[in-house]
């Protein structure tokens, strides 16, 4: 864990929480990490886990993300560039490895649009999803 903000220490729950948004495979919502934090921390509390929150995106090592869902969710912010997948049949969101879009720098879109970036969110099922409807 970075070091913390002045006035505040380290914990095992707050290392709890950023363990848990390291090893996700996509953006978790508040409840997802508070359910698998829970795991090493079985009394933690949803008000710790919004103020670690808090302090992580302060510190600038996680990221909020905002799907089309309207719903934040929360990932490393070390993973540069990329998009992602939710599942439609079980809602879990993935990271995508590779940028399926690409662009020239700076491209200019008719009317004069200026891109500066860009964020994708592909819809479908999962592999796991996939395949529980074949079983």
């Amino acid at each position: 864990m970075p070091e913390p903000p002045l006035g505040q220490r380290s914990t095992p729950q707050r290392q709890a929480i950023l363990d848990t948004i390291r090893r996700a495979e996509g953006p978790l919502t508040v409840d997802t990490i508070r359910h698998r934090a829970r795991g090493a921390h079985p009394k933690l509390g949803i008000a710790t886990v919004y103020r670690t929150l808090r302090l992580l995106l302060e510190a600038g090592t996680i990221r909020e993300v905002t799907l089309p869902d309207g719903q934040t969710r929360y990932e490393s912010a070390h993973l540069g560039h990329h998009h992602h997948f939710r599942c439609r049949d079980c809602d879990q969101v993935f990271d995508l490895d590779h940028c399926p879009v690409t662009f020239p720098d700076g491209p200019t879109l008719p009317g004069g649009f200026q891109v500066e970036s860009h964020e994708l969110t592909l819809f479908g099922t999962c592999p796991n999803c996939t395949g529980n409807r074949r079983g």
